[in-house]
């Protein structure tokens, strides 16, 4: 048994081998179910917050899958099982994920320009300023995602504030990352911020002027030029 002291102190990589090996060791029947959160730390000897990244990455590889309230289960989840959200964006290629948001952010903008007010154009422009004076790709994202869901804020509809909130969360991940980096570097800061920024501004100037299908246009223009350079066909 490790002590509390030293599984606080244990890193995710060094959890993650140690529950695949206690996993791999077990000779568990698929679709057994695991033991407690709290036992399985200890066991494991770390923190339960450390646990359930370890566990996220193996339900990511489809070895464990988990039901809320009943606890995880070994093997790959059975297919009348629905797959909770976070599990699907997180698999999710940059490709996917352009597609969802093209589905749904035009129409969003569009209800902007019906629904935003003077607070929300002000702050809308003052984020474009953010992008355009971004040093790296990290503060362009920043400042980017932020353009985005205070687009969706405007439109005051909380449901899709919600499906945003779940698709702008993958900037976290790191395949996203490690290809809107990328783009960043291979277009060049200048022109890539310059261009986007012009497209943000086309979005504003639409939602000022109260044309939803000028907005939902200009929203359709700026994702599909997005996906033009970040998405390798």
């Amino acid at each position: 048994m490790v002590s509390n002291s030293m599984a606080k102190h244990t890193s995710s990589e060094e959890a993650l081998r140690r529950l695949r090996d206690h996993l791999g060791k077990g000779a568990l029947a698929s679709q057994f179910r695991l033991e407690s959160e709290r036992a399985l730390a200890e066991r494991i000897g770390c923190s339960r917050e450390t646990l359930r990244k370890a566990i996220r990455v193996l339900e990511l590889e489809g070895r464990v899958w988990r039901h809320v309230g009943q606890g995880t289960f070994l093997g790959p989840r059975p297919a009348h099982e629905p797959i909770p959200p976070m599990v699907l964006v997180e698999t999710a290629s940059p490709a996917d994920i352009i597609d969802a948001r093209l589905l749904l952010e035009p129409g969003i903008a569009a209800t902007a320009a019906q629904k935003a007010t003077h607070q929300d154009l002000t702050l809308l422009r003052e984020l474009v300023g953010r992008t355009m004076r971004a040093a790296d790709w990290q503060a362009y994202e920043v400042a980017d995602n932020a353009f985005h869901k205070a687009i969706a804020r405007s439109s005051g509809n909380p449901v899709a504030i919600a499906f945003l909130d779940i698709l702008s969360s993958v900037r976290s991940r790191v395949r996203w990352q490690r290809e809107h980096n990328l783009t960043f570097r291979r277009d060049r800061k200048k022109e890539y911020t310059e261009q986007q920024s012009r497209m943000h501004g086309a979005i504003i100037d639409a939602i000022e002027a109260r044309d939803p299908e000028g907005a939902r246009q200009a929203m359709n223009d700026h994702l599909c030029a997005i996906r033009k350079v970040m998405v390798v066909t």
